[in-house]
């Protein structure tokens, strides 16, 4: 059996950047970043700060470029996905890992965020069958189960 889900909730670290296919397929990118607060066995309190990258399609897409900007909280449940691509200068091989968002939750008061809502938006992780974007965006929607 395998699993790839997960959850995100923290800040926005840029202004969403919304992009569309050559089919019109809406294509969002942002970063998130998530804070981890402790205290250490000597009683010291520390924290960690996770930047993660997210991709969000469709209507998603349009919703958190419309809705969302750099600091606004947002909670993200979504799947790891792979990105790899050829360098055009150096011919290298380059890879990423990201989070694909298949739904979203704005947090907060609707000044922070946008309209207050308590329900999920659902978001089909799917692209049209558009070029990619960028190199590396071969995502398929499909549940291997």
């Amino acid at each position: 059996m395998n699993l790839n889900k997960l959850l995100l909730a923290g800040n926005i670290t840029r202004d969403p950047e919304c992009r569309y296919t050559p089919k019109g397929t809406a294509v969002c990118e942002f970063g998130v970043a998530v804070n981890r607060r402790w205290t250490s066995e000597s009683g010291e309190k520390k924290e960690e700060v996770t930047f993660v990258e997210c991709k969000a399609w469709n209507k998603s897409a349009e919703m958190i470029a419309q809705y969302f900007k750099k600091g606004s909280p947002i909670f993200i449940e979504g799947r790891l996905t792979q990105e790899a691509w050829e360098d055009k200068n150096s011919k290298e091989k380059k890879s990423r890992t990201r989070v694909l968002v298949e739904n979203f939750q704005f947090v907060g008061s609707k000044r922070e965020s946008g309209p207050a809502v308590e329900k999920p938006v659902n978001a089909p992780a799917e692209k049209a069958e558009a070029a990619p974007v960028e190199k590396g965006d071969g995502e398929d929607s499909s549940v291997p189960f």
